[in-house]
């Protein structure tokens, strides 16, 4: 069966919001790490907010750095996580899941294929670990304190959630890589 995982970018204070204003270190060892992870998925689950920003952009990215991104995400099946949207045809591939996420996720992981890479989305991410419907999380630390005024991954009032470590390892410039799975 397929695994639903999320690999976010986060500050030492647990920024995850607009990580291009406070991630100052990108080495080999954090490009490879996103390369597995595009490697093992094939399906995208995203939140309204990502969805609605990444929708405008990757589908008419054209070259540069990021192109081999834009390639994975545009061609793979895309699952947009909203209450409020009433449909998602502006980018190809996008499919609307709205209703019961925990049905919409079983279906997801029951059908063939890699991975299923939730994309940047950290509201929907902390959502999925609250209902124990996600199966991994890496977290690309930082090593910086991104400040006031951001969201962050998890709430003040989050519930309490046990995770294990499974891997950890620090790059050249300082960040670390850490994938942990939740107690069940």
């Amino acid at each position: 069966m397929r695994k639903v995982v999320s690999t976010l970018f986060i500050s030492l204070d647990g920024v995850v919001e607009s990580p291009e204003q406070w991630q100052f270190t990108w080495d080999d060892q954090a490009a490879a790490a996103l390369a597995r992870a595009l490697d093992t998925s094939d399906t995208v689950l995203l939140g309204r907010s990502t969805y609605q920003m990444w929708a405008d952009y990757w589908p008419s990215y054209e070259g540069g750095d990021d192109a081999a991104f834009a390639d994975w995400i545009n061609k793979a099946p895309k699952y947009v996580v909203s209450g409020t949207l009433d449909g998602v045809d502006e980018w190809p591939n996008s499919h609307l899941v709205k209703g019961d996420l925990a049905s919409a996720i079983k279906r997801l992981k029951e059908a063939g294929g890699k991975d299923i890479a939730v994309a940047g989305s950290p509201g929907l991410v902390a959502s999925l670990l609250e209902q124990d419907l996600l199966d991994e999380l890496t977290l690309m630390i930082n090593p910086v304190v991104a400040g006031g005024g951001r969201r962050k991954l998890f709430p003040g009032d989050a519930t309490l959630k046990k995770l294990e470590l499974v891997r950890a390892e620090p790059t050249s410039g300082g960040v670390i890589l850490a994938t942990y799975r939740p107690v069940r």
